[in-house]
């Protein structure tokens, strides 16, 4: 007795600073961002009075913010549906035991090794306008004279989407392949018995045990593309023009350029609703799957 008292007294000593951290570093914070944000501090001197909800009034009322919400969308369903299906064509062939399988493997996954800062400059020689794909289709024989790719506001936003695509692309393959190896090869067969074609068994059989693994990679590549910032201020920096503008790259002007530190605050809990609006109704599915 005296024994199992005394591990849950270490176990709550190793907890307790851990638990101290997040509640200052993590929750401490958001609620002091959440309280800058009913403030009207600009500048550099602070101004903690408050003053209800105008700053969100202003933001949402404000063009560019809905520009950037609008472009977020975009580039959300444009990342979502890309990486599903790229990934799950890729698990769907290496599923297969195809020779080489490994190589392929690694090499679909190496893109996640480097962070969006390089895969954003990679991307910017790829698209650049003077070089890149555009030398190589001028040798084809095409006239690329108006393919402006970055420089475009009707394709800035498609080119960063490929980038992005192309980084987490093998993290979906990944998700994906883990969760064709724990399908059972015993369905399969039985429904060959059956008579099931192969485009039958994908459909009525693998895609129905799959359905947890698109939850969780929808959740995952969600929350990356909401606060997406850092491959799109290497790419194009918010542009041309609001082309490409994202609400993490507004935060970052007004609040550290403009120094309006209140409306800053304002962008970031938008975001943050943004993201729990995707991921608490996931954390409620995920506890009624388990309770089951």
């Amino acid at each position: 007795m005296r024994q199992a008292g005394s591990e849950t007294r270490l176990s709550l000593a190793l907890l307790i600073p851990s638990l101290i951290g997040v509640a200052v570093f993590v929750y401490g914070f958001i609620a002091w961002t959440g309280y800058i944000s009913l403030t009207d501090w600009r500048g550099l001197l602070p101004d903690y009075a408050l003053k209800g909800f105008g700053q969100y009034k202003q933001l949402f009322n404000h063009p560019r913010f809905r520009q950037d919400l609008v472009n977020t969308g975009v580039f959300t369903l444009m990342f979502l549906a890309g990486n599903l299906f790229l990934g799950l064509t890729l698990a769907t062939l290496l599923d297969r035991r195809l020779r080489g399988a490994g190589f392929f493997r690694s090499l679909f996954m190496f893109p996640m090794a480097v962070s969006f800062v390089v895969t954003g400059t990679v991307w910017v020689w790829i698209f650049n306008p003077d070089s890149g794909l555009n030398r190589i289709f001028t040798a084809l024989g095409f006239d690329t004279a108006d393919w402006g790719w970055i420089t475009d506001e009707r394709m800035a936003l498609v080119c960063v989407g490929l980038a992005a695509i192309w980084q987490m692309a093998g993290f979906t393959m990944a998700q994906y392949l883990a969760g064709l190896k724990g399908i059972s090869d015993d369905l399969r067969e039985a429904a060959r018995i059956d008579g099931a074609n192969e485009a039958q068994i994908f459909r009525h059989i693998l895609l129905p045990q799959l359905w947890p693994v698109t939850v969780g990679a929808i959740v995952i590549l969600g929350h990356i593309s909401l606060k997406i910032f850092d491959l799109v201020y290497v790419m194009t920096q918010g542009g041309p023009g609001r082309a490409t503008d994202m609400p993490g790259i507004y935060m970052f002007e007004i609040t550290f350029r403009g120094d309006f530190f209140a409306r800053g605050a304002a962008i970031a809990i938008v975001m943050l609703a943004m993201v729990a609006l995707l991921i608490v109704p996931y954390l409620i599915y995920s506890r009624r799957m388990d309770a089951a």
